[in-house]
């Protein structure tokens, strides 16, 4: 593996689940494949569970690791072409990202959408231009777009929990006071579509995703209609993706929050949010300290998926060298 942006990156699911099982059991079997490598984490945005789970995994894997928060600790980056650098940013990504590159042997970066020009983040500027340009194996610790460690994570987290071969699986839109970016939402719709899982994502109308990644999930504006049955329930928010209201939000419709009554229309199910989380906006307390919680187990996967994924970018330089 190259590179780790996307579900189709991992490669098969089942070995990749199996893999990550394998490790739970044993998180430093493979120490000696980090020996004497490096791993750059470049955080544009803010993380506490990326952070610390990634830096985990690559200890486990007995890595070296450099941080680097870009709007704390460095120079203010501008990455777009033919700007006159005569304002507050006193270095352009073109140069920085080759210079990180030298430092190093993998790269993962977080860089969030800005939920104002749609072409521009669902194009990846910023994570392609470290892909292209880094001469480094390059990883996301989520992107404008998508969030595939959570996404493994919660793929993990699913097959460690089902009851049955084939479970319901509910992503429903929650209410919050802030716009957020689809990146968690699509990536676990891309994720659960990759699956055989009976796969649903319930959101208002105007909150419908990209069609890519809503792929052959079944999609209802009716959260109630969703939730029965259901074996699994994803709470997420998201602001509007499609013209003219893109990054936007539409509702704050307090009806769509999780609550008891709403897991009562389910299959006993388990309740996911990848944290953190509004409480008494996405879920209710009595519903995310329930026994059928999974937020912690899902949060401490993070660890799990993120070894896997600088293991095989690992083993890929091994091979190289």
């Amino acid at each position: 593996m190259k590179k780790f942006t996307c579900v189709q990156d991992i490669g098969n699911l089942h070995d990749a689940v199996a893999e990550a099982l394998a490790i739970k059991k044993d998180r430093f079997a493979h120490v000696e494949l980090g020996r004497n490598k490096t791993l750059m984490m470049i955080f544009f945005n803010s993380s506490l569970r990326t952070r610390l789970s990634t830096q985990k995994a690559a200890m486990n894997l007995g890595m070296n690791v450099i941080v680097l928060d870009v709007n704390q600790g460095a120079w203010k980056l501008e990455t777009e072409r033919g700007v006159i650098m005569d304002g507050d940013k006193a270095e352009h990504l073109l140069e920085a990202i080759p210079v990180m590159g030298s430092y190093c042997d993998i790269i993962g970066v977080r860089s969030f959408a800005g939920l104002t020009n749609k072409a521009e983040d669902y194009e990846e500027r910023i994570i392609e231009q470290f892909i292209r340009y880094s001469g480094r194996p390059v990883f996301s610790m989520e992107a404008a777009t998508r969030h595939p460690l959570q996404s493994f994570a919660d793929l993990i987290t699913i097959e460690e929990h089902k009851r049955t071969e084939r479970p319901k699986v509910v992503l429903t839109w929650a209410p919050h006071p802030k716009a957020l970016p689809q990146a968690v939402p699509n990536s676990f719709a891309e994720w659960m579509n990759a699956t055989d899982y009976d796969f649903v994502i319930a959101n208002p109308e105007g909150y419908d995703l990209a069609p890519e990644f809503v792929g052959k999930a079944k999609v209802t504006h009716d959260q109630d209609e969703a939730l029965r049955g259901a074996d699994f329930v994803y709470a997420k928010n998201w602001s509007a993706y499609a013209a003219p209201n893109y990054g936007k939000v539409l509702s704050t419709d307090r009806s769509w929050t999780i609550s008891t009554e709403k897991m009562a229309l389910t299959n006993n199910a388990f309740f996911m949010h990848c944290l953190p989380v509004r409480r008494n906006m996405i879920v209710t307390d009595d519903v995310i300290e329930a026994p059928t919680s999974l937020v912690i187990p899902e949060a401490a996967n993070r660890e799990i998926s993120a070894t896997v994924v600088l293991k095989r970018l690992l083993e890929e330089l091994k091979i190289e060298n």
